[in-house]
């Protein structure tokens, strides 16, 4: 069925690159647009990416849309998501200062650390919903006025990638309420700027953007750029939220029970709790929807991206350009390695450090010459997956047991990657096809304009889940066996920075 009617678009200003999306109103697609960027990598813990790129390629991306669609095509709203927390400082012309530092940066250690000591976890994790870490805004921040004084005396307010995005789009200084909280300076509960965390670290409010719902229409687009895109009419632009949740909502994660898998670059996941969880290892986020009710949030830092440099290692050929092609034969040779990929074991961690864990690295455990790509194929999926089952059972841990695991995002169509996820969880997978990242903010568009009576209707024209593939018992006892051999190896000196000085 093709696509009718009003268009409500989103806008992903992700890891690898930003895409502009269009849908109906009963959810159908219809058209997306990429535009790719690269990301700077360092030694030194360095994830850095041109914050220009974030602007230019999420409006090339939207005027390719546009194009696309026809000139008669109507645009009802238009709703931004994207990475985070990552984060770029604006001179007083709203001109980047520096790259962007990106959620995977590990420079701001000793940031994150003094800000622990200064206000204690349970302090910071009650107030704000998280445990401050290199990972967040709030250390970043403090990195650069530590290491970039120049750059942090000339900032007049720092942004994040979507955050920047809606600048250019409407002119407003905004973000909403998720991506606020994923900085470790907003209010989980007050949904506000937490002036008690940002007094103690001598940080004004006004180097933040204002807040809102993620539901909330922030302006319409500039006239000017309305016109250079090829609009005809004024379109209402709604901040949107973090890409994480969008997907859980996307992928109809709106209750207690099953846990949502964003598989892209990284791996986020999240459930729905009524209250905060208290567990520091758990992230806390407000509601994406209007409404009660709260999101978790664990992740791995290079999963999707694990996988993409197996394919260009050993599968992409002298290009080192993997192709979809590349990704189905990871997929049918995997398929063919039984569990446990032949005694080879990988630890997947190859940002330079995870985001609570900087100074681990990855490893291959057990690699012999009988061993071919098939088999570190088999081994690299595995290795995600057990990172994935450590923090399901950490939310289960701290009160948000998992019932099924939602997999949805590009990775999601590597069938056997699914089945061994599955396998490794012992809980029922589901597959959500298509893209519940830019659904979700399709969907909050939408709630935004009143397209939709409620939140309930607009979830349900979302995702449309697949049949799931339930855990082979067999399979999950030997991987049983191979995860507490995993667990072990994670905890090695010799896998960590100067563990083996």
């Amino acid at each position: 069925m093709s696509a009718v009617g009003p268009l409500l678009v989103a806008i992903d200003v992700g890891t690898s690159g930003a895409r502009a999306a269009a849908y109906d109103l009963s959810g159908q697609p219809a058209g997306e647009v990429r535009r790719p960027y690269p990301t700077e990598l360092g030694q030194d813990g360095r994830a850095e990416q041109d914050a220009r790129r974030w602007r230019s390629a999420s409006l090339s991306a939207l005027a390719g849309l546009v194009r696309s669609l026809g000139a008669n095509r109507e645009i009802k709203a238009i709703c931004l998501t994207g990475q985070c927390p990552s984060v770029v400082p604006l001179d007083d012309r709203d001109r980047p200062l520096r790259p962007g530092l990106i959620y995977r940066d590990n420079r701001a250690v000793a940031e994150a650390l003094a800000i622990r000591r200064q206000f204690g976890d349970r302090l910071l994790h009650d107030r704000t919903g998280h445990l401050p870490a290199a990972f967040h805004v709030a250390a970043k921040i403090l990195w650069l006025r530590d290491h970039e004084p120049a750059v942090f005396a000339a900032t007049r307010r720092f942004v994040e990638p979507t955050d920047y995005v809606a600048l250019a789009l409407t002119g407003e200084n905004v973000t909403d309420w998720t991506i606020a909280t994923a900085s470790a300076l907003f209010n989980v509960r007050e949904r506000r700027w937490d002036d008690v965390v940002l007094d103690g670290l001598g940080l004004d409010v006004d180097l933040l953007p204002v807040a809102h719902p993620s539901w909330a229409v922030i302006g319409e687009i500039r006239p000017a750029l309305r016109h250079r895109l090829g609009l005809g009419r004024p379109v209402p632009v709604v901040i949107g939220g973090g890409d994480s949740l969008a997907c859980a909502v996307g992928a109809g994660v709106v209750a207690p029970g099953p846990v949502s898998e964003m598989a892209g670059s990284s791996t986020c996941l999240n459930s729905v709790v009524p209250e905060p969880l208290a567990d520091l290892d758990v992230t806390n986020y407000p509601n994406l929807l209007p409404g009660d009710g709260y999101f978790t949030e664990v992740g791995i830092n290079t999963s999707g991206e694990a996988v993409d440099w197996l394919a260009a290692l050993a599968f992409a050929g002298r290009t080192g350009r993997p192709t979809s092609a590349d990704y189905a034969r990871i997929d049918a040779e995997a398929a063919g390695v039984p569990p446990g990929a032949d005694g080879l074991t990988v630890v997947p961690v190859l940002g330079d450090g995870e985001r609570d864990d900087p100074d681990l690295r990855g490893a291959a455990v057990g690699l012999s010459l009988r061993h071919g790509r098939a088999a570190l194929a088999r081994a690299v999926l595995e290795g995600v997956a057990f990172g994935i089952r450590a923090r399901v059972e950490t939310l289960g841990l701290a009160g948000s047991p998992a019932t099924e695991l939602r997999i949805s995002g590009g990775n999601s169509r590597i069938a056997t990657w699914n089945r061994i996820k599955a396998d490794v969880l012992g809980i029922p997978v589901v597959r959500v096809p298509g893209d519940a990242t830019s659904a979700g903010a399709a969907l909050l568009a939408g709630l935004g304009v009143g397209a939709y009576r409620d939140a309930a209707e607009a979830v349900a024209v979302a995702g449309r889940p697949e049949p799931p593939i339930e855990p082979d018992p067999a399979a999950h006892a030997r991987y049983d066996e191979l995860y507490g051999a995993y667990r072990e190896l994670l905890a090695s000196r010799a896998i960590h920075v100067g563990g083996l000085a």
